[in-house]
């Protein structure tokens, strides 16, 4: 089988993009883990497919698949790069999108300037619907990790987060404490790990090991969870700067209830042809 496929960025968060409208793509797990090998395939965090939509209601469907062949349901960076995709092909020449993914609908705009701007919608905050193992909500949760009790905050942007705050996200401990909480009981779905430095009301540090692809440069749902979970505490303003390895995200949440938007820039690195 051979594809065509083009590798695109959001801060550092890298992709491979394909267009399974037009042309035929069925991979298997074992075909992404080997797309995504940096030394013998091209090399990506996330994989994105860019299929027809399956109702009326919106444009497109966006799938996420991890480094590890483990399909997700959100991916805020890879929704600026899919918007950026479809307009750079000629698949959409529409300002506004409607999108379905399996965490729930997206709309990605563009901007004035060239950026693009995702709704991320609603966040969960219901344990549940995170999932997360607790007796009730709460703006923060104790976790046992190696006998150490620590607090996080749990969110889904259509994906499990949790989010703890730091000192100094250049000293925190993403390599060992992330693979823990990322496979961690109480999350039965696996999650996203946030480091969290908070600078001042309108601006933040955030380191993310993202399940299924480690650490990443950037992770715009979990830009989102981080800023969320900040404002939950009454710690930061409606609007802030998210500073992160790869670059800087806005994110924009004005309480429950209301959608989180993150507005950022997308990139497109090269396009390819690859025999699997």
């Amino acid at each position: 089988m051979t594809l065509e496929f083009t590798k695109m960025h959001g801060l550092g968060n890298d992709f491979v993009v394909i267009d399974a409208i037009n042309q035929s793509v069925f991979l298997t797990a074992e075909q992404i883990q080997q797309l995504a090998d940096r030394h013998r395939g091209i090399g990506f965090d996330q994989l994105l497919l860019v299929e027809a939509a399956t109702t009326a209601a919106a444009d497109f469907r966006y799938r996420i698949f991890n480094a590890d062949g483990s399909e997700v349901g959100q991916c805020g960076n890879g929704a600026r790069c899919f918007m950026q995709f479809v307009h750079e092909h000629g698949l959409s020449r529409k300002d506004t999108l409607q999108v379905e993914t399996s965490g729930g609908p997206l709309q990605l705009s563009r901007e004035a300037d060239g950026q693009l701007t995702v709704d991320m919608g609603i966040p969960r905050l219901e344990p549940t619907d995170i999932p997360f193992v607790a007796p009730a909500r709460d703006t923060s949760y104790l976790i046992d990790v190696n006998n150490f009790s620590m607090e996080i905050s749990a969110i889904s942007m259509g994906n499990p987060h949790a989010v703890l705050l730091v000192d100094a996200v250049e000293h925190a401990p993403v390599a060992e404490l992330g693979p823990l909480l990322e496979d961690h009981v109480r999350f039965p779905e696996r999650a996203n790990v946030g480091f969290m430095e908070i600078v001042d009301a309108d601006t933040i540090r955030l380191r993310v090991y993202e399940r299924g692809a480690g650490e990443t440069l950037a992770c715009g749902s979990g830009a989102c969870a981080a800023v969320v979970a900040g404002r939950l505490q009454e710690r930061l303003s409606a609007r802030v700067k998210v500073l992160l390895n790869g670059g800087e995200l806005v994110v924009s949440w004005i309480g429950e209830g209301q959608p989180v938007l993150m507005t950022g820039p997308a990139t497109t690195v090269y396009q390819g042809r690859i025999e699997l």
